[in-house]
């Protein structure tokens, strides 16, 4: 079962267990530059927002109604990053794999149902607390920048050399139910209660889609799943594609003015305001995905077809870095624009 609540994605598994659940949200940020440097973690500057199509039938294209699900808008060369949640110490294990233009941000491949562990294609939450962008090499992701689809730049056009999906898939599979009892068995936790309306689930496609493109560097370590792939309950998930559109089209479908765009990285650090880096303790992180890493960046296809797709890309030296560390639920990267 998924819910919307609150500009987040609630995917919830009471036929597995009363404490399956887990929430993924969408951060507004910091397109950081894309100039060959590594940067460490941008801020989240509030939610995107997020509405069911349904809801706009009457300006939806058919083809958009037909696959249902939830759009949100996001102006063309702006970031996004996921954050994860779903509880404290007392989490349950959820495994999410995620793609852009069904395209795995993970391992580079292209939409298959399942899990994969050689190579792992999904992250394990809540011990990966978000997920910035394009898992390139150990230790470094390329930042999720929205480009219009047809333009050549996502990582879909790239890959599969089209420009028909666009948007953001995400699918859920709980840990199985004895693997959680025995792993909460010395201390029980307070369950979590069930949502009363699922949604459709699908993504909308059509010219006013965008789709995900690599930005800059970032330094992200994407970790290694330390139950194993037998912890997976494969008979039970949930799958739901979001619809990225433009901030024009957000406008005329919805009736609502889309946010701001955010600040660039150059002003926020020249304000003196914090980025942030994450310690994830003993963590294995996973090496980054060698087709992934052959795409080439935003700023790199504009330079080699003489185009500049980016605005206002110019480094900056980031001086103030708060350091985040794995001490329950204490990982904010959050902040007020």
């Amino acid at each position: 079962m998924i819910t919307l609540e609150n500009n987040r994605l609630i995917f919830r598994f009471p036929e597995v267990h009363e404490a399956a659940c887990c929430e993924i949200r969408f951060q507004r940020t910091l397109r950081i530059p894309d100039d060959g440097g590594e940067y460490p973690l941008p801020p989240g500057l509030g939610p995107f927002p997020l509405r069911h199509l349904d809801d706009y039938a009457r300006r939806i294209p058919e083809n958009w109604l037909a696959r249902g699900g939830v759009i949100m808008p996001m102006h063309q060369a702006e970031a996004l990053w996921l954050g994860f949640g779903g509880g404290g110490w007392d989490a349950y294990p959820c495994a999410a794999r995620i793609a852009t233009g069904k395209i795995c941000a993970i391992t580079g491949a292209s939409w298959s149902e399942g899990l994969s562990h050689a190579p792992q294609n999904y992250v394990v939450l809540p011990a990966q607390p978000w997920l910035d962008g394009y898992c390139v090499e150990k230790g470094v992701i390329r930042q999720f920048v929205a480009m219009p689809l047809g333009a050549g730049y996502s990582v879909e056009e790239q890959i599969s050399g089209t420009a028909e999906h666009g948007g953001l898939q995400i699918a859920v599979y709980p840990m199985k139910a004895e693997r959680y009892e025995a792993l909460m068995r010395p201390k029980r936790g307070q369950t979590l209660g069930t949502g009363p309306i699922m949604f459709g689930m699908g993504l909308a496609v059509g010219a006013a889609g965008m789709g995900m493109a690599p930005g800059g560097r970032m330094r992200q370590e994407i970790y290694d799943d330390p139950f194993g792939p037998d912890a997976w309950d494969l008979n039970h998930s949930s799958r739901c594609f979001v619809t990225v559109a433009s901030s024009l089209s957000w406008a005329s479908l919805t009736g609502e003015r889309p946010p701001t765009k955010p600040p660039t990285a150059e002003r926020y650090t020249k304000a003196g305001l914090p980025w942030f880096d994450y310690y994830g303790g003993d963590a294995k992180a996973l090496d980054g995905s060698e087709k992934l890493k052959q795409v080439l960046s935003v700023a790199e296809l504009g330079e080699k077809t003489g185009a500049t797709p980016l605005p206002e890309n110019r480094s900056v030296d980031v001086e103030l870095i708060i350091a985040l560390r794995k001490t329950g639920t204490d990982r904010v990267r959050e902040m007020t624009e």
